[in-house]
């Protein structure tokens, strides 16, 4: 494996749409959310393994969450978990990470992937992201790929690339916000436009020089830091340092006012596994097209349901379709499939309720 890939696997986030599987104290990318027998973090960092020496993959996530990636990822060491003591978005950390990566070694390349998508061709995936490490080695290039649109998605961001490169690699001409519908329908219809799936690819020296350019203020505080990363004060300058941040986007950060923004339309099929609605999406279904996770049924009249429990137990369902269904320790999910969005607001309700236990 080439020693100047690395990558970085954005793995802070709750996932609180996948309440109440997915909690505060134990969210979605620590789960077996497919029933494959592996987590969606173990799932990713396998993928990025197959190309990628498994020493240069650092993990980003929140100071809470330190001792269930070294249980769920035995192969890594601690210095590869690098931890947020404060939220304050994807800038920062990614800033940080790369800070590091470079001081270890100033010809790193990086991959940037969040932990909990689904990707079926892995083949496919490790093809383009090598085609993309080749480009961005070569030139002072921001790389991201995009996602081929299958119908007009209105809880995607896009990216319109130009038409007239020939080649696979596209120069981005804007980024484009979550759409309606019917714009999201002109957006497919006109072809050179692509979901934007927040995985991306750069060498640590141009990403450094985007946030230098575009972000002078964040990039020199954690630029101070520098002496002390990788070393044992690396962790007193972030606990001081990490909180005075700015809460930013790494789109907004840098992607969307560099003018160096290149896309490769992926490949591969891509779910980014944000709702128990997309879970069921990807899941093979029982012959009355119910999605079940570890669980046996007995189904009478029930068709398109998402069910899932633990340990195997057997469900009973009677004249419900398109519900999700989940049994989850204290908590009973029984909920349509056409109000998944709403799930997040619930989750809140039952937390004001019953207390901060159940969040």
């Amino acid at each position: 494996m080439n020693k100047n890939y690395y990558a970085i696997i954005m793995a802070g986030g709750v996932g609180s749409r996948f309440w109440p599987v997915s909690t505060n104290q134990f969210p979605k990318q620590f789960h077996d959310m497919l029933g494959t027998g592996e987590t969606l973090i173990q799932k990713t960092f396998h993928r990025l393994n197959k190309f990628i020496p498994q020493e240069n993959i650092y993990i980003l996530t929140n100071e809470a969450y330190n001792d269930l990636v070294l249980e769920q990822l035995p192969e890594i060491q601690q210095n590869q978990v690098v931890l947020e003591p404060a939220m304050r978005n994807t800038a920062p950390c990614i800033l940080y990470a790369a800070l590091k990566i470079q001081k270890e070694n100033p010809d790193a390349l990086m991959l940037v992937a969040p932990s909990d998508h689904w990707i079926e061709d892995e083949t496919a995936f490790s093809k383009n992201v090598l085609s993309a490490f080749e480009f961005c080695k070569a030139n002072d290039a921001l790389m991201t790929l995009g996602i081929q649109p299958t119908f007009p998605n209105t809880g995607y961001g896009y990216i319109e690339y130009d038409t007239e490169s020939e080649h696979d690699i596209k120069s981005v001409k804007q980024f484009r916000e979550k759409p309606d519908y019917e714009t999201a329908k002109s957006f497919i219809k006109q072809g050179n436009f692509v979901w934007n799936a927040g995985i991306f690819m750069w060498s640590a020296a141009s990403v450094l020089k985007a946030f230098k350019d575009n972000q002078p203020e964040l990039y020199h505080l954690f630029e101070k830091g520098n002496v002390a990363y990788n070393t044992q004060e690396e962790h007193g300058f972030i606990q001081e340092n990490y909180g005075k941040a700015e809460n930013i986007s790494v789109d907004y950060a840098i992607m969307e006012c560099s003018d160096n923004v290149y896309v490769l339309p992926a490949e591969f099929d891509w779910n980014d596994l944000g709702t128990w609605g997309s879970l069921y999406d990807k899941l093979d279904k029982d012959t009355n097209n119910n999605a079940v996770v570890n669980a046996r049924t007995l189904v009478e009249d029930a068709q398109g349901n998402m069910i899932r429990t633990k340990d195997n137990k057997i469900v009973v369902v009677e004249g419900l379709n398109d519900y999700i269904i989940i049994d989850k320790d204290e908590v009973l999910l029984i909920f349509p499939k056409d109000k998944e969005q709403e799930i997040k607001q619930v989750r809140s309700k039952v937390v004001d309720t019953f207390g901060e236990n159940y969040s």
